[in-house]
């Protein structure tokens, strides 16, 4: 298999894994929809975030609104098999995308085939693993 390819096969696989872990993880509350940003080929589309998993919020409301009217907001990058960790100027750009959507968290979800998918959390300008659960639970 060219790198290229391999390359395509293994985010694909990511993003999969991914998907799969955050449906599975939730026990109770609202239901995790997820968002994914692939292309016509299903590949990688431009842009930092790879997935979004969204889910209304029922356990408080806002001035003016009831509950159920707001979003929790995860936004999800994936890498696969050997791609690198976002660059730090990645992480510049994730905090402000996150910023701007008011998002819960940033996470970033590595597999490896033949491991478990681990998850890490952008804590400043750091990584921290983090069970599902406590991202999605």
């Amino acid at each position: 298999m060219s790198p290229g390819r391999k390359a395509h096969h293994t985010a694909k696989w990511a993003r999969t894994m991914t998907k799969w872990l955050v449906t599975y993880s939730r026990r109770t509350g609202a239901k995790w929809n997820l968002v994914d940003f692939g292309g016509k080929t299903k590949s990688e589309a431009r842009g930092i975030v790879d997935l979004i998993a969204i889910r209304k919020d029922h356990r408080q409301d806002g001035p003016g609104l009831k509950r159920g009217d707001l979003f929790e907001i995860v936004l999800i990058q994936t890498k696969g098999g050997s791609a690198p960790r976002p660059k730090p100027d990645d992480l510049v750009r994730l905090k402000r995308v996150a910023k701007h959507h008011r998002a819960k968290a940033v996470i970033l979800a590595e597999w490896k085939r033949g491991e478990r998918l681990e998850l890490f959390k952008l804590n400043g300008s750091r990584w921290l693993s983090v069970s599902p659960d406590e991202i999605f639970g």
